[in-house]
């Protein structure tokens, strides 16, 4: 095992998820949180897989870790498996039981009036097991009897000899303390901490022992996870001391819980906490990045969109709030069985308009696509995200090229429409980048690009506003006309279709809604000219066409 890290090293921070789930938004913040540290101070970043508890793994789940961790793009520098060091926690395990610091328990069941309890009548330790001899530990070992292996915490009258420096004694009392870069000072009685196992009786390490063992010997710096690791830490720096390592820093995390102050719960609350949830439904990973570092950390300036590296520049544990942060998702569309109406919380029919957060930018551009999901009975993106995420996503897509938008639309794109091709899409790409917030919603605000014939529509939209069914068929009528011969580029066909609607003597509006609708089967559609230039001729005369039999 190696020796404790100088502490003139460059910091080694590690990621360290259990593989019995899928990969929760919270550990992905934990990830994305250590992975800024680590390229803020020059260090390392280090991924460790923790499967030692072989009953609860699934490789379903080690594939959602990695597939998760790829989407963010974000990489690491050194990799491990927990499952195969068992060896490593086992050496400590025997250091310290050497050490006397950790004795046999024969006794499996926490059962007996011989047994200690805490002030809460938790269980604390046995005594006959805690004072058993040396020899008489040996011997019934020797004989096959099976035994847990616990640490022996400080107590009253039964100190370690040398008390370690996470021990002190105040007011009378033993206290374990530890000093956390963002909630400050942390005390507990060392009278309520129990006899905690390092082995259990299979000879297994427990998950204390494997994680201060693996963390010693990866010589890791600081420990930044989540806040519901608190208590286990007064149970770690004992580990560390005990073992003969200075304890790393440590930075616990604010908790991410839904609008009812619960935590963020895979059981009650279903897919919304999976990252790959939000990669499924189109958002960018750069976005989603931004979105989870703003739950809980906040940049000095209070900015709200940051890239990666701007990130980066700005991250410091000192920037780590203390409470926890609220996910805004709506509670009464996650978390309930699969049906037709809710089976796709992402469905690529729901595009309605983002939700600006109080205190952020009124965005540049039109965001506003057509509300066709809530019609459809198909839950929508507000009806599932934070709007703080959906409207982070839209800033980030604006914020795209045109070429880059269209590379990571297209396979959204040819999943429904296999034979759309990149030169297409990077056509039609500049005419809806103002109109999506998640790369899905190309499927719905750009459907009309794709399909041979359009779904069907309400004749009724044809009509322009105070027109009638006459004047629209008049507009269509001389569309044909016009579009038959003219030149299909914006230019050409915006002074066409004008000098139509004035030879007409209809409004320029009554002129183009009937266009519009005849081919985009919507009255909400991207620019008029620049469309039916994508669309060309022959497929614009043809919806026109069909657009005046409905009207006849």
């Amino acid at each position: 095992m190696s020796q404790p890290s100088s502490s003139t090293a460059k910091p080694r921070v590690r990621f360290a998820p259990s593989p019995t789930g899928f990969l929760h938004v919270g550990s992905a913040r934990t990830f994305i949180f250590n992975r800024l540290y680590a390229r803020r101070t020059g260090g390392t970043m280090i991924l460790r897989l923790d499967d030692t508890d072989v009953e609860r793994n699934t490789d379903a789940s080690v594939t959602s870790i990695f597939e998760g961790l790829k989407w963010l793009g974000l990489g690491w520098d050194e990799e491990y498996k927990q499952s195969e060091r068992g060896a490593l926690h086992r050496q400590m395990a025997e250091a310290i039981f050497q050490k006397g610091l950790a004795y046999r328990d024969f006794t499996p069941a926490h059962t007996g009036d011989s047994e200690k309890s805490g002030a809460q009548g938790t269980w604390l330790f046995n005594p006959g097991m805690r004072e058993l001899s040396p020899q008489e530990s040996d011997r019934r070992a020797a004989a096959g009897e099976p035994f847990a292996l616990r640490f022996r915490v400080p107590r009253e009258g039964t100190m370690w000899g040398q008390p370690p420096l996470a021990v002190r004694f105040a007011e009378g009392k033993w206290q374990v303390h530890f000093t956390d870069a963002v909630y400050g000072e942390q005390v507990k009685l060392a009278a309520d901490i129990e006899d905690f196992a390092l082995l259990r009786s299979d000879g297994m390490p427990t998950y204390h022992l494997a994680s201060c063992a693996d963390d010693a010997d990866l010589r890791i710096s600081h420990i930044i996870r989540g806040q519901d690791h608190l208590s286990n830490t007064f149970k770690h720096v004992l580990i560390f001391e005990a073992a003969g390592y200075a304890p790393p820093q440590f930075a616990h995390l604010p908790l991410l819980v839904a609008p009812d102050g619960t935590k963020l719960s895979k059981r009650r609350h279903g897919p919304v906490v999976s990252v790959t949830t939000y990669r499924d439904a189109g958002f960018l990973p750069e976005a989603f990045i931004n979105f989870l570092c703003l739950l809980g950390w906040s940049p000095k300036d209070d900015r709200t969109k940051m890239s990666l590296q701007e990130l980066i520049d700005a991250f410091s544990l000192e920037g780590i709030n203390r409470a926890n942060a609220v996910v805004n998702f709506k509670e009464s569309d996650v978390g309930r069985a699969p049906s037709p109406a809710n089976a796709d919380i992402f469905s690529a029919t729901a595009t309605p308009s983002v939700v600006i957060p109080s205190g952020f930018a009124e965005p540049k551009g039109e965001l506003r696509a057509e509300p066709r999901g809530s019609d459809l009975g198909v839950a929508s993106p507000e009806d599932t995200f934070d709007p703080k995420a959906l409207w982070l996503n839209a800033e980030h897509i604006r914020g795209l090229t045109i070429e880059d938008l269209s590379q990571r639309l297209l396979p959204k794109v040819q999943e429904k429409y296999p034979n759309v091709t990149p030169e297409k899409m990077l056509r039609i790409t500049p005419l809806i980048r103002e109109r999506i917030k998640l790369l899905r919603d190309v499927l719905t605000a750009a459907d009309f690009f794709f399909v041979e014939q359009l779904p069907p529509y309400d004749p009724a939209e044809l009509i322009p506003q105070k027109g009638d069914v006459a004047m629209a068929l008049k507009v269509l009528q001389k569309a044909k006309e016009v579009l038959a011969n003219v030149e299909f580029k914006h230019d050409p066909l915006d002074q066409a279709l004008r000098a139509a609607a004035q030879l007409l003597g209809v409004k320029a509006g009554q002129m183009f809604q009937p266009i519009r609708v005849a081919v985009c089967g919507r009255k909400n559609a991207p620019p008029l000219f620049e469309t039916l230039e994508v669309l060309g001729r022959e497929t614009t005369l043809a919806r026109i066409k069909q657009a005046t039999q409905k009207l006849n």
